[in-house]
């Protein structure tokens, strides 16, 4: 919240990004950013571009997006990186509304 209330919408994905790993950094949070993720089809590890917006703590998967509403397809794209990485939380963090607390989405895997 704390990032949008010093930029507001209307920025880049990138940017949102590149402020928001910057804040849980000056938190004490490890960060990592563009994470690759790569698909384990059958028994062939296939690096197929797949990346991971922020990982924190190498716990929880934050995906981030600038769009008018959250899709369908914007939940199923986080659940599959979870799956993918064998994580079980992650935040879907829409940066284009007017105020954050309409932007966030908790998402848990197999829980």
């Amino acid at each position: 919240m704390q990032v949008h209330s010093a930029t507001g919408p209307g920025l880049l994905e990138s940017t949102y990004q590149a402020c928001l790993a910057c804040e849980l950094r000056e938190r004490g949070l490890t960060v990592r950013t563009q994470v690759p993720l790569p698909l384990v089809y059958k028994t062939i590890e296939l690096p197929v571009g797949y990346r991971v917006d922020l990982m924190v703590e190498e716990t929880v998967i934050v995906e981030i997006k600038t769009v008018a509403s959250l899709l369908p397809i914007h939940h199923a794209q986080l659940l599959t990186y979870l799956r993918l990485s064998h994580r079980r939380v992650g935040l879907l963090l829409n940066f284009n509304v007017v105020h954050m607390r309409h932007g966030i989405k908790r998402l848990v895997n197999k829980l």
